[in-house]
């Protein structure tokens, strides 16, 4: 017989390592957490620069690909999704920020209660422990999971900054805090020189509780049902050819999968497009046509400029200097080890007339063949990649098969919007203007990618087509809505519509796309949904002035 618990997990995530924890907190509750992969123990997971090598692993991620994108002359992206306990937060760029007030009250101003920023502040607060100075009308103090400000100094990344600001573009002490416009050091989630997952934060401390399960390596077939109730979860022990088993929940099934599995799960458990189910032999329970529609990324080309008189990461990561940065590393020092990805982090504006920031950019002191992240350059150099915040092309993530273990089709349609591809433009100008500041130019030799040929508006696109790469910021293919529309999956309480004891809390509920990474956005709605569940009043709104 199948062991019977209040509440089960699928995914022990950004979102599900926060649920087990909030729901089992006060001892009442049983909760059983499902995990396909194994335990966060690959040394990788933990160090800072490790992001590296947990791109490429099978072993901690899904290692997914996307389809051909017609709008990127057909190639393809890989879409790592973590696969561990703490998943793509065991994973990530370990970047930490919030998006804009805008993002949110656009969230409620499409019908959504409880979603504008003054509700989800004091969620954003409960969860994180803000390390150095901050407005506290803003940032919390007192939460589980460590956010500081990098504080690995470079000369370039100095320069950078110094140089945006003759750009017009202003330092911001905190773009978590009461606006987002400008530029700064990246704030991360990192403590001790260790990453904090959301395993490492919540999950971990709360595993003595003897009214929480954690089972890993279990991955998830089927939700099981009752006509349109969910009743619980079939899943396979180690995966394919594992041995079947399942666990009850006597309240609620939730799947906080990630934006891939969720939407795939749901599909081969009959709730999905009846046209796609009928395609695939699976049984129709519930017509839902949102479920994996409405997938959104954002897509960054990235320019990488060759550098002189000055020493980038590139010399450093190689030969015995790298062995010098990892003694430094062990040692407590001020290493490349314990950098992640991105140094600078800003937020400007594609037109003067843009009333909010709609342009992210980043900068590090490195410089990546083809301009991708984890590939290092023979060469000194410095990247700056600047993107769209909240892209308008769609796309969808839809199961192949009726076997769970077939990876599902992903196609996030990259520039297919007109709108998308006016935005990147502006996004490249801005980028190659960042890089030619008198601030830069004692540093800038020459622009590798795309190349100082490409000027025209066109040449641009086709450049963008041709190196612009994900920043793995996928969401929605669960989109909340308070009305059954055509792409709507789950209610403002983040239940499925039309079912029974099954909800969805990961980035795939997002409504629309945040200005942000969306690491941050994520484990804020695990912490509303948490008190949502157990049936708490929320937490009192904040309303700070604008």
């Amino acid at each position: 017989m199948a062991d019977t618990f209040d509440y089960v997990i699928v995914g022990a995530g950004s979102a599900g390592c926060i649920l087990a924890n909030r729901l089992s907190a006060d001892g009442k509750h049983s909760v059983c957490i499902l995990e396909a992969g194994p335990p966060d123990r690959n040394i990788y997971i933990h160090i800072p620069a490790g992001f590296i090598k947990n791109l490429d692993n099978p072993g901690i991620n899904w290692m997914y690909q996307a389809e051909p994108g017609a709008h990127i002359n057909g190639r393809q992206m890989p879409v790592p999704r973590g696969k561990t306990l703490g998943g793509s937060s065991s994973i990530n760029g370990m970047i930490y920020n919030r998006g804009q007030r805008l993002d949110y009250d656009l969230w409620a101003q499409l019908g959504n209660r409880g979603w504008g920023y003054a509700d989800v502040l004091p969620y954003f607060k409960r969860c994180e422990q803000r390390v150095g100075e901050a407005d506290e009308t803003f940032r919390g103090r007192d939460g589980s999971m460590t956010v500081e400000t990098l504080g690995y100094t470079h000369p370039l990344a100095d320069a950078f900054i110094q140089g945006a600001q003759e750009l017009g573009i202003p330092r911001n002490p905190d773009y978590n805090g009461a606006k987002q416009e400008g530029l700064n050091y990246v704030q991360r989630t990192v403590r001790s020189r260790r990453r904090v997952s959301t395993a490492r934060a919540f999950l971990h401390p709360a595993r003595s509780r003897s009214n929480l399960t954690v089972i890993t390596e279990a991955f998830a077939t089927k939700v099981l049902l009752e006509g349109r109730k969910a009743v619980g979860i079939a899943y396979s022990k180690g995966g394919r050819g594992g041995a079947p088993r399942e666990v009850r929940a006597s309240k609620e099934v939730i799947l906080s999968g990630g934006v891939i599995n969720s939407p795939q799960l749901l599909q081969l458990s009959g709730i999905g497009p009846s046209a796609l189910l009928g395609s695939l032999g699976v049984d129709v329970v519930h017509h839902l046509p949102g479920v994996g529609e409405n997938l959104r990324d954002h897509y960054a080309p990235r320019f990488v400029v060759r550098a002189k008189n000055v020493e980038t990461i590139n010399e450093r990561a190689r030969g015995l200097r790298r062995g010098w940065e990892i003694a430094k590393y062990l040692a407590g020092g001020k290493s490349i080890v314990n950098l992640n990805p991105s140094m600078v982090y800003g937020f400007w504006h594609s037109d003067p007339n843009t009333r909010s920031n709609d342009l992210q950019f980043i900068f590090t002191p490195a410089s990546y063949d083809e301009g991708k992240h984890g590939l290092l350059a023979d060469w000194p150099g410095f990247t700056i990649a600047a993107w769209q915040h909240r892209p308008e092309s769609s796309g969808y993530v839809r199961a192949r098969s009726a076997d769970p273990f077939d990876k599902p089709a992903i196609q996030p349609n990259y520039l297919a919007h007109e709108l998308d591809q006016r935005t990147v433009v502006a996004a490249m100008r801005l980028a190659r203007s960042l890089s030619r500041t008198k601030a830069m130019a004692p540093y800038h030799d020459g622009e590798e990618m795309p190349g100082e040929n490409i000027q025209s508006d066109d040449e641009l696109l086709d450049a963008a087509r041709r190196i612009g790469a994900s920043t793995y910021h996928p969401m929605g293919t669960c989109r909340m809505s308070p009305t059954t529309d055509a792409t709507a999956v789950v209610d403002d309480e983040l239940k499925v519509h039309g079912m029974q004891g099954l909800r969805v809390v990961d980035a795939s509920v997002m409504p629309r796309m945040m200005s942000a990474n969306l690491a941050a956005g994520t484990m804020m709605i695990a912490e509303k949904a948490s008190d949502m569940i157990l049936g708490k009043a929320p937490l009192e709104p904040i309303i700070v002035p604008e």
